[in-house]
């Protein structure tokens, strides 16, 4: 299997609007910022992925994307985030990509056995789906072949991913992770990042105690 796993960045710098209560724009554009790098480790390094493509309009995540040897994509300014995905994937068919795997930027403690238990649940015609802690949202979603359906992010796109594979004959898997369940929206979710920090394993992301005790 050809996978390409495809990242979609939103501008760097208004980035994580949610956590504006608890967090200065600087503290909200670094941990954006660290959050990438830590996907694009991830993505870059796991052996049964073919590459990576981010997508964004945002030329410094571009910039940092290239940093660790990942394809881009520059979006125009009134891009929307489901064509976008559309064209990131036609563009990776033509590279013979027969599969993509569509990630957030902000996951910042998924690992490699992530990607890899979503790519071993993958059968010839299928999606593999990662949710969100409230069963709500799309935080992983593999799809093979690509471009086997329409992309449907939004709120509740859990279900309408779902109904889309059923529509389109395709087999459809669940992958439960608590690490792609974590996304980083709201100070809650903050305030829980800050908790897994404590214990030591992740130095190379950012810590905002203040601001965490603050919400």
């Amino acid at each position: 299997m050809s996978l390409w796993v495809i990242i979609p960045v939103k501008p760097l710098k208004n980035a994580k609007s949610r956590l504006s209560p608890v967090l200065l724009p600087d503290q909200r554009f670094d941990l954006a910022q660290a959050m990438l790098r830590h996907v694009l480790s991830v993505t870059t390094t796991v052996r049964q992925v073919t590459g990576v493509l981010v997508i964004s309009r945002d030329t410094k995540a571009l910039a940092i994307a290239r940093e660790f040897g990942a394809k881009t994509l520059q979006e125009g300014a009134m891009s929307n985030l489901n064509p976008a995905l559309m064209r990131a994937t036609m563009v990776v068919k033509t590279w013979r990509a027969d599969a993509v795997l569509v990630l957030p930027a902000d996951l910042p403690f998924i690992n490699a056995e992530d990607i890899r238990g979503m790519i071993r649940l993958a059968v010839d015609r299928s999606i593999v789906i990662a949710t969100d802690k409230a069963r709500d949202g799309t935080n992983g979603l593999l799809v093979r072949p690509a471009g086997a359906i329409e992309f449907a992010y939004g709120g509740g796109s859990f279900d309408r991913h779902l109904c889309r594979a059923a529509a389109a004959g395709l087999d459809a898997f669940t992958f439960e992770s608590e690490r792609l369940a974590l996304d980083i929206d709201l100070p809650a979710d903050l305030a829980t990042y800050q908790e897994i920090l404590a214990g030591g394993r992740f130095g190379h992301l950012p810590s905002f105690p203040l601001a965490c005790g603050a919400g």
